[in-house]
């Protein structure tokens, strides 16, 4: 018989690093059954959702004193003893209070007080036949045997392939030999945009096995009734972005994150966590493999793949030739713009291959990452500029609509007609954007059509999809499109890629720059010549000796990694050191750079011999919706002795008073620096 205990320990969704007691309901019983549930409770002047973490005989609070549970909810089963491990363990690594660790994972639906009534279920469809599997390729049964022969429970596998080699379908095949051992699967995107096609081969391939999708972009209702039936098992799939990682899934037996390099599976607000690095932990602790698949693998997993001077907690898989039968890697060139003259632009080199492709029926794409018109408007006269009024940044023109638009804080208004300091009527556009491109290659090529793919013209999954149909159907000669259409879509027709303004980033102050860089145009280019049909990449450049675009001519990315980490492991840069971030935003950059000086002043900083804290520095972006932002880096070559020191440090910090508008964040292993 279960015992009953008075008292519930509740987990709630705010800033404090502790549990709440509370009284059983009135007239109630709390059991151990209930652990894990979610709970309404009364929390200074507002009602709100928690979930109970754990029944007590006692308290600190006198019993008096202790409010009681408003209600038990049990319209789900309770959370289950490895979720509340998840959350415990993204609590103490990132430094994030366990409330809020759990309650950030739920679905809307379950945190709000007062619910949407649920709607009647669905009926399911019925059965259909699976669509036959593909064969594989020589690489492809090589990499399941491989993995099929390692020992059972946790390993870690990285998929290195090229664009185009059929990493999906090992990922399928891994799913289908994980139901058939009676257990579930977990597949991790980091953008919605690249849900749709897997959702439809996944559904093709495995149409009973109540495949359910988790993203931002469901209504809530939805996304709530979809995480309930993955909690409950009928979901034995669960493709989803970052968040996803977080769904309890009995009898979880393998977890795959699709192109695992992106920065897209970092959370960059709340609990600042890597999906990547979160998932590992899951596994391991799920004792389930763990795939991680990329054809630009981040360096953090490669060096745990191929480092000598590391233990290998990887396993290297590589697929190296594409999948289809005659289809080969693109052949990359660069185009020497010091030598030629741009028009618009473009080089006569690019404007050429289009016209090719255009004569031939073929499908171009010509790839930019900026949206908008141009990135700043500014008079010649006066030297007037389009400064956002909020942020150390430029509003961009998006032309298209007469708006000027930030792209950090979301401020914007029209155009001008005139300078506003001047008045001179005869402002320009400097820099281009994917709709200043739009317009230079509609008047070049009156005949095309064109179609332009960002996040202004797919701002919804069901513009995307439109514009997926569109290409696929046919209906567009040439694309002109940002890193939306840079991985994990396959236009068979599109033969050619055309890479514009990608200079910048060889340049930039962030050390991970170059990386980006790299994986942005290997992406990029293996759009092209995915079919029977031979595929050409034109990166036009100043730099065409450097080696970045070198190893990119050769698709040499092993190469390429074993560079950066050189540079990285004598600059003591990860993966060879440990990094966090302490960062603070204030009305004023005294406020933010002073708080940041008493941090680092901590005495118990002393003890921690192994720890370097560095001064604080105002953030490249200092300036954003209206709060002066500034940054302080911890960093230790072990990652045992930064944790040590972020636990002690952190609870130091909430003791330093501050202004009242000021905030501050730590981050843990941060990706912008």
């Amino acid at each position: 018989m279960s015992s009953v205990a008075p008292i519930a320990r509740i987990a709630l969704g705010v800033p404090l690093r502790r549990l709440f007691d509370y009284r059983a309901p009135a007239g109630e019983a709390l059991t151990p059954e209930d652990v894990g549930r979610r709970a309404r409770v009364v929390f200074g002047k507002r009602v709100c959702i928690g979930v109970i973490a754990a029944l007590t005989d006692s308290s600190e609070i006198p019993g008096e004193q202790l409010k009681p549970i408003e209600a038990v909810l049990r319209d789900t089963p309770p959370l289950p003893p490895d979720w509340f491990r998840l959350a415990e363990f993204c609590a103490a690594y990132y430094q994030t209070p366990l409330g809020e660790v759990m309650l950030s994972t739920l679905p809307t639906g379950l945190r709000r007080v007062d619910p949407p009534k649920p709607r009647a279920a669905r009926h399911a469809p019925p059965p259909s036949v699976a669509m036959a599997a593909p064969p594989l390729t020589g690489e492809q049964r090589q990499a399941l045997t491989h993995i099929a022969a390692g020992a059972p429970g946790f390993r870690a596998y990285l998929l290195y392939g090229v664009t185009g080699s059929g990493k999906t379908e090992i990922y399928l095949r891994l799913i289908e030999r994980t139901l058939a051992a009676g257990r579930s699967a977990l597949l991790l995107v980091p953008e919605i945009n690249l849900t749709p096609q897997l959702e439809a081969r996944l559904t093709a391939r495995f149409p009973d096995a109540g495949l359910v999708s988790l993203h931002s972009d469901l209504a809530e209702a939805a996304r709530t009734r979809h995480w309930k039936t993955a909690l409950t098992g009928r979901a034995r799939i669960v493709l989803g972005t970052r968040l996803a990682v977080f769904t309890p899934m009995p009898d979880l037996g393998l977890i795959v994150v699709d192109e695992e390099h992106d920065a897209s599976f970092k959370q960059q607000d709340g609990m600042r966590y890597s999906a990547r690095d979160v998932a590992v932990f899951r596994a391991r602790e799920r004792n389930a493999p763990i795939v991680l698949g990329s054809a630009t693998p981040s360096l953090e997993s490669w060096a745990n793949a191929v480092d000598p001077r590391t233990p290998a907690r990887y396993t290297l898989l590589t697929l190296a030739q594409r999948a289809v039968a005659g289809a080969r890697l693109p052949a990359v060139r660069c185009i020497d713009t010091r030598a030629e003259k741009l028009c618009d632009g473009f080089s006569g080199a690019l404007f050429a291959a289009i016209e090719q492709r255009l004569a031939r029926g073929e499908q171009s794409l010509v790839f930019l990452n900026r949206r908008g018109y141009a990135p700043v408007l500014a008079c010649v006269q006066c030297g007037w500029i389009s400064h956002c009024p909020r942020c150390a940044a430029n509003l961009v023109l998006h032309l298209a609509d007469r708006r000027l638009r930030c792209h950090h804080c979301g401020f914007e208004k029209r155009v001008p007609r005139a300078c506003p300091t001047c008045g001179n009527q005869d402002i320009q556009p400097f820099g281009r954007g994917t709709q200043r491109l739009e317009a230079v290659l509609t008047e070049r090529f009156p005949e095309a059509r064109i179609l332009r793919v960002d996040r202004d013209s797919a701002r919804s999954r069901r513009q995307w999809e439109a514009l997926l149909s569109r290409i696929h159907a046919g209906e567009a000669d040439i694309l002109v499109g940002t890193q939306m259409l840079a991985k994990g879509h396959d236009f068979p027709k599109l033969t050619l890629v055309g890479a514009l303004g990608a200079d910048s980033a060889l340049f930039a102050a962030d050390w991970r720059a170059p990386e980006r860089l790299f994986a942005q145009l290997m992406q990029v280019a293996g759009r092209a010549g995915r079919a029977d049909l031979p595929g050409e990449v034109l990166i036009q450049t100043q730099f065409p000796e450097h080696p970045l675009y070198a190893a990119l001519v050769r698709h040499d990315y092993p190469a390429f990694a074993a560079a950066q980490l050189e540079e990285r492991r004598r600059a003591g840069f990860p993966p060879y050191a440990y990094q966090a971030m302490l960062r603070a935003e204030a009305p004023r950059m005294a406020e933010a750079i002073a708080f940041l000086a008493t941090a680092r002043a901590w005495p118990g900083a002393a003890a921690h011999a192994g720890v370097t804290l560095y001064d604080p520095v105002p953030m490249r972006l200092s300036r954003m919706a209206n709060l002066e932002r500034a940054q302080l880096l911890a960093e230790s070559p072990s990652r045992r002795a930064l944790q040590a020191f972020l636990g002690e440090w952190n609870g130091a910090l909430e003791s330093i008073r501050t202004p009242a508008k000021l905030r501050w964040h730590l981050e843990v292993d941060p990706l912008e620096l």
